[in-house]
């Protein structure tokens, strides 16, 4: 489906919505702003539809409602999938604003939210977020783009299942290498250790360049 719907094809709260989120910065606090999908009864990857009627997301979901939104706005359906070495990718949705990028995201860890548009390139982009990434198991091996309109017709907008092909589709789009020194990340994971001893339903802010942070 890559002809961009028009109003009649979304429900009038639903169009309410995306006209008054207009910018990444306001799509950016509405998923913040949303209660985390923590999937308690299974896994799930929900459409915008269903999201918005569940009001609740994680990344994934977040990331293409994003684009189902901006879409509207004349923002290209763009996902970076953060490959993993625990097998846990993080995806965001990610645009272009005078030449930079920036990203919206929806995370348990608010350091994977989004950014600001003021990285020169993906591999930046990512290193961003390589920092904050460092949890019990996880650390950025690699990142991959794609564009939601590569599922040709498969019905990421308004699918009533969940949309599994959209993982299928991360797992299979190459991924370039991020390269990491073992130095750097024993730092972190030592440092998140011990955060998480002290502060287990805490997320920790104690990363540099916060500003760079889209919340």
């Amino acid at each position: 489906m890559n002809d961009r719907p028009g109003q009649k094809s979304f429900t009038k709260p639903e169009w309410q919505l995306i006209q008054s989120l207009r910018t990444p910065a306001r799509v950016q606090r509405y998923f913040s702003s949303m209660p985390y999908n923590w999937e308690r009864k299974g896994g799930t990857l929900r459409s915008f539809r269903e999201v918005v009627k569940r009001n609740e997301a994680h990344c994934l979901e977040a990331a293409v409602g994003a684009a189902v939104i901006l879409e509207q706005h004349g923002y290209p359906p763009l996902l970076l999938d953060f490959e993993s070495w625990d097998l846990l990718d993080h995806v965001i949705f990610v645009f272009q604003h005078r030449g930079l990028w920036g990203s919206i995201g929806r995370s348990r860890d608010i350091g994977l939210h989004g950014r600001k548009p003021l990285f020169r390139s993906l591999r930046d982009l990512t290193w961003s977020y390589f920092d904050p990434y460092v949890d019990l198991s996880g650390r950025i091996q690699g990142y991959g783009l794609t564009s939601l309109y590569e599922l040709e017709n498969y019905d990421w907008r308004f699918s009533k299942k969940n949309m599994h092909k959209i993982e299928d589709h991360l797992r299979a789009i190459p991924h370039k290498k991020l390269r990491s020194s073992d130095r750097r990340y024993q730092y972190w994971h030592e440092r998140y250790k011990k955060f998480k001893q002290r502060y287990p339903d805490k997320s920790p802010v104690y990363y540099g360049r916060r500003t760079q942070w889209m919340l």
